[in-house]
Order: C-alpha cells, then sequence, then structure tokens
C-alpha cells in the first residue's frame, strides 16, 4: 500500500514584485501551518518523506512540515520539477518514487494540486486551499501502478480555527 499526502503550499504575498517563484509566505501561512500539523500530527504515525516544489511559499511551507514533524534531512528533497501547475506532470513525477518509500508528502501549486486530489482520492473538491492537506491511500505496491485511491483525510486551515 502508498500512501500520497498532497499539501498545498500556504498564502503567498504578492507585495513585493518579485517572480512567481520567489513570492514569500504571508504570516497568515505560518499560523495556517499551525492548525493544519496540530490536527495532522494526530493522524499522521508513519514514516514520511517529503517532496517540494523549489518555489519560495512551497520550499517554506515544507520546512514548517518538515521541523515540526521531525522529519530528517535525508528524508527532504526539493524537486525542481514539482513547481508546475500541470496535474498530469506532477502525477508523472510522483509516479518515480521510489518503490521503499511509502508514504510521500509533496508541497506543490494550484491547479496541479486540486486536479490530482480529485483525480486520485474518491472524494472531490472545488479547490484545495493554501496550506491544504489532502491524504490518499492506494492500494497498490509501486507507486507507478497508483490510480484512484481513498481519500482518507482533507485538512482545510478554515475549518480547523
Amino acid at each position: 500500500m502508498k500512501r500520497l499526502i498532497l499539501v498545498r503550499h500556504g498564502k503567498s504575498s504578492w507585495e513585493k514584485n518579485l517572480p512567481d517563484e520567489k513570492r514569500p509566505l504571508k504570516k497568515r501561512a505560518y499560523n495556517d501551518a499551525d492548525v493544519v500539523l496540530k490536527t495532522f500530527k494526530e493522524f499522521q504515525s508513519e514514516d514520511l518523506t517529503l517532496w517540494s516544489s523549489p518555489a519560495v511559499r512551497a520550499n517554506t511551507t515544507a520546512k514548517l512540515f518538515k521541523d515540526e514533524l521531525q522529519i530528517p534531512d535525508d528524508k527532504f528533497t526539493i524537486k525542481k520539477e514539482i513547481y508546475t501547475f500541470d496535474d498530469d506532470n506532477l502525477l508523472s513525477i510522483l509516479k518515480t518514487c521510489p518503490e521503499s518509500i511509502k508514504t510521500l508528502m509533496v508541497f506543490g501549486h494550484n491547479p496541479a494540486m486540486t486536479s490530482l486530489v480529485n483525480r486520485l482520492g474518491d472524494k472531490s473538491l472545488d479547490n484545495l486551499p493554501t496550506t491544504g492537506l489532502c491524504v490518499i491511500d492506494f492500494d497498490s505496491n509501486n507507486w507507478k501502478d497508483i490510480q484512484t485511491g481513498k481519500t482518507l483525510l482533507q485538512l482545510f486551515p478554515k475549518n480547523l480555527r
């Protein structure tokens, strides 16, 4: 069995005229991460591997989770390919995950994240909000074979405040 945890990056700032991949998180994103992590920590007990987009907003969100969940450095990877807005591209990257990894947490961008939640899970949603988290289990032993799985958990900051 494989478990995929998709997390959309935290709310980002548009204050400075920066390239898209350089935009930082807003203060609200840190609070959102706190509330999501508080609930997620009660659910999560397995060994996690984290992959993040290199974009500042995604990478910062991933590091907040990494630190709070005490993920070792060797289980945290920044993958430039995850800086995508296309669900086909993102899915092809996920399918390259080594079979030794049982649970993969990915920090990325919309619309790819919402599209993948709807494509891979059995509970659809209109939009995976910033710092929204979705856990999907697959009855497969190979990442390359994942298709439709079972949505176990959806955590959205606005529902946890």
